[in-house]
């Protein structure tokens, strides 16, 4: 129940268009959804994308990849509010400041792999996927490095969402021909 919950709570924060169902070729969308880290999250995304109606692999790569950008974008908005907060504690002002900086890196990696996956370049859009998973970890470590300084919760709800959406996507890149 609570996976359920939280993938839900993940595709509210994915995407920036209206929820419409569509028919879609689901036949494609299941197919490329079980090469992939999380089916449920691959599917439900890709199944609710307007876009996925006449997809082929590498469209339904790109729809995570939007559906990433989305994400990271947020995040970095969110960040960006909380370190304009009432807290004076400025070690957390400033680690939020660096983690909001992290989250717009991941956006542009994820960007650069829209455009490596239409340029047919799949090694550099797989390394611009990784480099974006890789962006969160950064954030996460800032906490760890300030010692009394706590991770936030929804900080870590954000980031295993993106990490997610990011696995979902190179699972998909992975079976493009190279």
């Amino acid at each position: 129940m609570a996976s359920k919950i939280f993938y839900l709570f993940l595709l509210f924060l994915a995407h920036s268009q209206p929820c419409t169902l569509v028919n879609g070729n689901l036949t494609l969308i299941k197919n490329t959804c079980k090469n992939t880290k999380y089916y449920d999250l691959c599917f439900s995304s890709l199944k609710s994308s307007l876009t996925s109606q006449k997809s082929d692999p590498k469209s339904l790569a790109t729809i995570m990849l939007r559906i990433g950008i989305a994400n990271a974008t947020s995040t970095s908005s969110y960040l960006s509010s909380q370190f304009l907060g009432t807290s004076n504690d400025t070690t957390l002002k400033r680690v939020l400041k660096e983690c909001a900086h992290k989250y717009a890196y991941a956006g542009e990696a994820l960007e650069a792999s829209a455009q490596d996956l239409a340029n047919e370049v799949y090694d550099f859009a797989y390394m611009h996927v990784t480099a974006a998973s890789d962006y969160t970890n950064v954030c996460h470590n800032l906490f760890k490095v300030h010692h009394g300084l706590v991770y936030p919760s929804e900080v870590a709800l954000r980031e295993d969402g993106l990490k997610h959406i990011c696995d979902v996507a190179l699972g998909i890149i992975d079976n493009l021909s190279w």
